[in-house]
Parts: structure tokens; C-alpha cells; sequence
């Protein structure tokens, strides 16, 4: 016989909620931050580029060559320290974990700012070639980061390294 939901403890429907979140082995978080972190890049290096397609040829080869620039300085001074952090949160996980921790709260809220960020920018009357520039270099930055992850991934999955040692090299 089953029983209506506020007729069992709310520790009871905690249990069961927690029993229904999907583990995996913490090396997949690996694969899965790499997929989210290129997802998004090649995302916003797409729209870039279709803004980049409707200029002069000119306006269109400065702007990608100033893109790549801002997308090697934004990776090298600010995205490979995140992504050190973030991998070293993920290797302090237990083993399993929740699928969702691939991205840490403060991630996912970070995620919906930049959703809304750029929701605002494409509506917004700045000029295309303003944006095709600050997208294809966090669009490049973030491809660029994304490859730490898959590195990581390799060594953790496929070379049987431990998870600690992964951050030292």
C-alpha cells in the first residue's frame, strides 16, 4: 500500500531523494567538466564566427587574430588556475560521487550570471564586432582550459595514476 508523501518524515524523503542522485567514479567528473568547459567554447567561438562571416574580410581577420590573442592571455592568466582549483576540488571528492558535482555550486550559479550575461549582450546595440571579439576570446580561453580536464582525465582513467598526484605535474 503506498502512503501519501507528507505522511512520510522528511528524513525519510531525503534518503530516498539522495538514493535516486546518479554516482559515478570521480574520474568521469573529469570527462564530463572537459565536455561542459569545450561545449561551451566552441559555443561561443560558433557565434563569433557567424558575426565574423557578415564582415569585411579585413574587419574579420583583426578581430579573429585580436579574438586568439584575448583567448591565450584569458587561458594563461586566468583559466589555468581555475581549472587547477577545479580539479584539485575534484579529486578531494569521495569516490563515487553525485554526477551533478562536476561543477561546484558557486559553478552553477557563476553559469547562470553568463547565460544571462549573454543573453544581454546579443539583445544589447553593441556592435558585432565588439562581440565576435569578447566571444571568440572567452570562447577560446575556455576550449583551451577544457583540455586540462580531458589531460586529466587520461591520467586518472587510463594510466592509472592516483587522483593527487595528477596535480603536482
Amino acid at each position: 500500500m503506498l502512503f501519501p508523501l507528507h505522511s512520510i518524515p522528511i528524513s525519510a524523503r531525503i534518503i530516498r531523494m539522495e538514493k535516486l542522485k546518479p554516482l559515478v567514479s570521480r574520474h568521469w567528473l573529469f570527462a564530463l567538466a572537459g565536455v561542459m568547459w569545450t561545449g561551451v567554447g566552441v559555443m561561443l567561438i560558433w557565434r563569433a564566427w557567424i558575426w565574423l562571416s557578415a564582415m569585411e574580410l579585413a574587419w574579420a581577420t583583426g578581430i579573429a587574430l585580436a579574438g586568439m590573442i584575448i583567448a591565450v592571455s584569458f587561458y594563461y592568466f586566468m583559466f589555468t588556475k581555475t581549472v587547477a582549483k577545479n580539479i584539485l576540488r575534484l579529486c578531494s571528492l569521495p569516490d563515487p560521487v553525485g554526477i551533478l558535482a562536476f561543477n561546484s555550486p558557486k559553478g552553477y550559479i557563476l553559469i547562470i550570471f553568463m547565460i544571462g550575461l549573454g543573453i544581454a549582450l546579443r539583445h544589447s546595440p553593441l556592435d558585432r564586432r565588439i562581440l565576435a571579439l569578447v566571444y571568440a576570446g572567452m570562447g577560446g580561453a575556455l576550449f583551451l582550459a577544457s583540455l586540462h580536464f580531458y589531460r586529466q582525465f587520461h591520467k586518472v582513467r587510463v594510466q592509472k595514476r592516483p587522483c593527487s598526484e595528477q596535480t603536482k605535474s
